[in-house]
Parts: structure tokens; sequence; C-alpha cells
């Protein structure tokens, strides 16, 4: 099993954050800008983690070369079944320095953005260390 994938299932979020790259981008797929650096990307991921409820990942492709990877999943948010890709690149460190997640029906996107309002505080504070 990829570790992204091990981290992720396991819910260690200090594996998951050994993955990321100081200058990863986290694109997130209800905020119009990027997120650049770790230490958001790490906020972020966390808080998702708190959101979604039956998160499982249902298919993995990835490149030959191994430096890019897509995971599927699906998950509940809101009460609404969310579907989604995890778009990752890794740099020749093996680290992500690009993540971006993609997710549908628009229903459950609006679920997801409603859902996450409320912890951008405190991803803000985890993100600068205050």
């Amino acid at each position: 099993m990829h570790p992204f994938r091990k981290a992720v299932e396991a819910g260690d979020h200090a594996a998951l954050e050994s993955l990321l790259a100081e200058d990863v981008v986290f694109t997130s797929p209800v905020a119009f800008k990027p997120y650049p650096g770790k230490a958001i990307t790490s906020a972020i991921l966390r808080a998702v983690s708190t959101v979604f409820e039956d998160f499982t990942y249902v298919r993995e492709i990835a490149n030959p070369d191994g430096r890019d990877h897509a995971f599927f999943f699906t998950a509940t948010v809101g009460g609404r079944t969310i579907q989604g890709c995890d778009v990752l690149h890794f740099d020749a460190d093996g680290r992500i320095d690009d993540f971006l997640v993609m997710v549908r029906p628009l229903s459950a996107a609006r679920a997801l953005s409603e859902a996450m309002a409320p912890h951008f505080e405190q991803i803000a504070r985890d993100a600068t260390g205050g």
C-alpha cells in the first residue's frame, strides 16, 4: 500500500505531514486560490479528517515513474455522499509538492465548504503557529 494512503487510512497525521514537501501547494475543491506551504496544507488535512465520515479510498492510479498518483475516494459530509480524488505529485525526494483535490457532485462540494468554514480560524492559527 502506498505510504500516503496508509497514513490517511490510519489517521496518522504525523506520517502524512512527513510526506509533504515544505513548498507543497494544496488546491482545494472549494477555494479559488491554492494554499502554498506545508503548515497550511497540514492544518487543512487535519481539519478535513474531522469533517469527512466513512472515508474510503476505492481506487488508486499511479504513473509508472511513481511521481504522480490519483487516489479516488468516497465519504459522507453533511449527510451528502461525496466522490473525490486526491491527485498528488511527488518531488525528486519523494515528498508531495502538489496536492489537488477534486470532488463531486456540486451539492456535496457545497456541503464540504459549509462543514469546513468553521475550521478556518483554527487552520489559520495552526498554519502560523499561533
